[in-house]
């Protein structure tokens, strides 16, 4: 049974779930102002479900099921949380808006549950048993996150495409977990303004800090697409260059990012080793494309201009505030272990951390990617001439977990155009820090 077969039966297994959810929670639910103000404000559904990340639309739903397990008890929550989805965008598909309202239903039902059996108040014990309320609705809403993580992330296996499950679960749901917890307590908030005898007005208290984090999370996604924007349009230029090393700063990036989760890397510092890993030939900009793609072997005047443009890239950079963690190693990613590399000859720990492992996945793409002049070499062989060359071009302790982390989740080779023999250089002028135009001789060179 394939992924697709499976993806459906997923929905039709979710939805059917739901729908008998919904039968229970209409036997039970009590029909009073609350539900029908609360309701009303579900329906307001851009409000509630701000966007996080390039795919994402958090759901806030939860505050007022929060405050509706508080008020009205869980069959009103349940049923105004269906009503939620009757606000979904109108341009996703129907099979995607049947199963997002079933998947907030189970979602509510689950919560629910947690909040019944843990002996949630209602109603006037709320303002009895404060204390009770702020441990059961947390309960709750750990419950609804943790339920809407799973289901999502069985949709993204069975979707088989980016982004996959762990990538959700690292850049979405375990960094936005805690200001969701938060967020529930505005629901308790919202009962007891409730049922302190401001009734209708009470909403207020929780649609004026939700329409802010709405804001604000959306200010924060703005960011995120201007820095990525940023970025692309720097590499673009830099592609524009040569045919044979387009893609190599993503394939950079990418190396470096598995290698930083390999490490351990906080995420903040994965994030910076990653924009450095996809900047760090920027200053190819500012090299005359006459020498890139130069048919012979490079001159000293032009070795120089090759050699300037780690400087050109931190100049380049230098005005932009979000990438201000990543100038040292695009600076130095072409120093070597031994001393002998440019532009600052720095050797062993005086090389910046970050510079250290761009260097090292810099040289494994070049080697393993075609040039005008040679074919690709192997993935294994590569990984042999790095491990031949630590201590010399670059730091043995990285090298090491580098070949670890390759062989452990292997290496998707790129189909390139075949050496067309219009170039008759001997060593890459993209990496000079393969060869003996960087300052050293080494396997890495590509000569034998």
């Amino acid at each position: 049974m394939n992924r697709r077969v499976l993806l459906r039966l997923v929905v039709v297994a979710t939805t059917a779930m739901a729908v008998v959810v919904l039968g229970f929670a209409a036997v039970h639910a009590s029909f009073d102002a609350p539900t029908a103000c609360l309701g009303l404000l579900m329906l307001a559904g851009s409000v509630m479900r701000p966007r996080v990340g390039q795919v994402y639309r958090t759901s806030l739903d939860y505050v007022l099921v929060i405050a509706l397990y508080l008020l009205s008890g869980v069959g009103s929550a349940i049923l105004v949380c269906a009503v939620g989805a009757l606000s979904q965008d109108r341009r996703h598909p129907l099979v995607k808006k049947i199963f997002n309202g079933a998947q907030s239903v189970l979602c509510a039902a689950a919560g629910g549950l947690v909040f019944h059996y843990t002996g949630g108040p209602r109603a006037g014990e709320v303002l009895s048993e404060p204390w009770d309320a702020i441990w059961t609705t947390t309960a709750a809403n750990a419950t609804w996150l943790v339920v809407n993580a799973v289901l999502l992330c069985l949709v993204l296996f069975l979707e088989g495409g980016q982004p996959s499950p762990t990538t959700f679960i690292r850049k979405v749901a375990l960094p936005t977990s805690p200001s969701l917890l938060g967020y529930g307590l505005l629901g308790m908030l919202l009962a007891v303004a409730w049922l302190s005898g401001l009734g209708f007005l009470s909403i207020l208290l929780i649609f004026v800090p939700l329409y802010v984090s709405r804001w604000a999370l959306s200010q924060y996604e703005a960011e995120r697409r201007a820095q990525a924007a940023t970025m692309r349009a720097f590499i673009q230029v830099i592609e524009t260059k040569d045919l044979y090393t387009r893609g190599h700063s993503e394939r950079v990036s990418e190396g470096v990012g598995l290698l930083g989760r390999h490490l351990g890397l906080s995420d903040d510092r994965q994030t910076a080793l990653e924009h450095a890993g996809l900047l760090h030939d920027v200053g190819k900009v500012g090299v005359p494309t006459s020498i890139i793609q130069k048919p012979g072997r490079l001159d000293d005047s032009e070795m120089d201009a090759i050699r300037l443009h780690p400087a050109r890239g931190v100049e380049l950079i230098g005005n932009i505030p979000f990438l201000e963690e990543v100038k040292s190693a695009v600076l130095h990613h072409h120093e070597k272990y031994d001393g002998t590399g440019y532009p600052a000859g720095l050797g062993g720990e005086n090389i910046p951390y970050f510079a250290r492992i761009i260097g090292i996945v810099d040289a494994f793409d070049s080697l393993t990617s075609t040039r005008s002049y040679r074919p690709a070499r192997g993935v294994e062989e590569t990984l042999d001439i790095l491990l031949q060359d630590r201590n010399t071009h670059f730091d043995p302790l990285l090298v090491d977990a580098f070949v670890e982390v390759i062989r452990r989740h292997g290496w998707k080779t790129l189909d390139q155009p075949a050496p067309d023999g219009s170039k008759v250089v001997a060593i890459d002028h993209d990496d000079l820090s393969l060869g003996s135009g960087g300052g050293a001789t080494g396997n890495a060179a590509g000569v034998e």
